[in-house]
């Protein structure tokens, strides 16, 4: 790797890498070696989830590659069934056993689940294991503003990052800045599309990387870096790891910006999971 990759300062003092990786159905072995892949490759940030079932695979891949713990940082998320207290305590010393870690630098509560109504007891877990050292930073997944709104008047805290789902036909200009103002990181997750609604193949999108030389990913993860957004693509070859690694060496136009901005639809989610709804397992 032959350029550095930029940093975020989270509200809690945590810096944390422009871009990461994601590591959804990166599993068993061929996980392992992906993973390992992705850190030889640049990649200081790795993404993970109790629900991937790939916690064992990301902790295994960090100890194989060769890099010191500290200069990795390691993302884990509470699952929706383990939002009561004692449940979430429970859930994340099993997340770190999973890992055979010490520690996760983040932990994140990966839906708020309004239905079941659990998410401050969730988070008031995720402030105590803070205290006793088993998380560095604390975060959510896919909050809307009232449920942060919430958190910060039941327990004062607010998260350090909100990981939404965010590409160009899901722009979500709305929540990004309305995390900034509140001084949270905002993370996208499922950054480029899926294949099924084939943004990659957009014209505007196709033309910026003709332009550029650079491929449609690369495109679209410079208009999320550039916006200030943390991506966190993932990618099973070395070749496509160090692609979306490199988006730091152009700078896209105001007009070019806002021509991907113009992609945004209503309906834009991958699966239709809004978060003042969806329910997670």
């Amino acid at each position: 790797m032959n350029f550095t990759i930029p940093t975020k300062t989270l509200n809690d003092g945590l810096n944390i890498p422009a871009i990461g990786f994601g590591t959804y159905s990166l599993n068993g072995s061929a996980g392992v070696n992906a993973i390992v892949s992705a850190i030889h490759a640049g990649y200081r940030l790795l993404d993970t989830a109790y629900n991937y079932e790939n916690e064992g695979a990301v902790g295994r891949a960090v100890k194989k590659a060769g890099v010191a713990r500290e200069e990795i940082l390691i993302a884990s998320k509470l699952p929706g069934r383990y939002h009561d207290y004692s449940k979430a305590v429970i859930a994340i010393q099993e997340s770190l056993f999973r890992a055979s870690l010490d520690y996760y630098d983040l932990y994140l509560i990966h839906w708020p689940n309004p239905r079941v109504n659990l998410y401050v007891e969730a988070w008031q877990a995720l402030i105590d294991a803070r205290k006793w050292g088993l998380i560095r930073s604390i975060g959510v997944c896919n909050f809307l503003p009232e449920h942060l709104e919430r958190l910060e008047k039941e327990t004062g805290v607010l998260p350090s990052i909100n990981q939404i789902e965010l590409h160009p036909y899901f722009a979500q200009q709305a929540a990004a800045a309305w995390n900034q103002e509140k001084e949270i990181v905002t993370e996208a997750w499922t950054p480029l599309g899926r294949k099924k609604n084939d943004v990659l193949d957009n014209p505007v999108i196709t033309d910026l990387a003709a332009k550029y030389g650079k491929s449609t990913a690369q495109i679209v993860l410079r208009w999320e870096v550039q916006r200030g957004i943390v991506p966190i693509p993932k990618a099973s070859t070395l070749v496509r790891q160090k692609e979306n690694l490199s988006v730091f060496d152009f700078v896209l136009s105001e007009s070019e910006m806002d021509a991907i901005f113009a992609l945004d639809r209503p309906d834009g989610r991958v699966a239709g999971q809004d978060p003042a709804s969806y329910e997670e397992f």
